[in-house]
């Protein structure tokens, strides 16, 4: 009787889920709303790290033709836990949707108009 080799295991997933404060400026192509003078977007993005999740938020950006000025990080669902965040279900989905998709979900957009520049909620 021939034995079948074994599969490998396979490594558990380092990547996680880290939230994203982008602020975006215009840029020709962008889809902003006429008169606005940039937007504020809430991401989640999956990376080994912040600052992979960081870079992969500005490159997808970039390809989608937006102008990304400035990333704040607010940390991955337990950091921010820890913080005293309140985390709701749907924001849970959508967290654990970037990992199981290995990818940037923008949960919100705040468009600027004007100076205002207002955090989003």
């Amino acid at each position: 009787m021939t034995e079948t080799p074994e599969k490998p295991k396979k490594k558990p997933s380092r990547q996680q889920v880290f939230t994203l404060l982008v602020e975006v400026g215009r840029s020709p192509n962008d889809g902003l709303p006429k008169g606005a003078s940039g937007a504020g977007l809430l991401c989640y993005a999956s990376g080994v790290d912040e600052a992979e999740a960081v870079r992969e938020t500005v490159a997808i950006l970039k390809q989608a033709e937006m102008a990304p000025l400035d990333v704040t990080g607010y940390g991955t669902l337990a950091e921010r836990e820890k913080q005293g965040h309140e985390i709701d279900d749907a924001e849970r989905e959508l967290m654990q949707r970037a990992l199981d998709e290995n990818s940037v979900i923008i949960a919100q957009m705040e468009p600027f108009f004007g100076n205002d520049k207002k955090p989003l909620q």
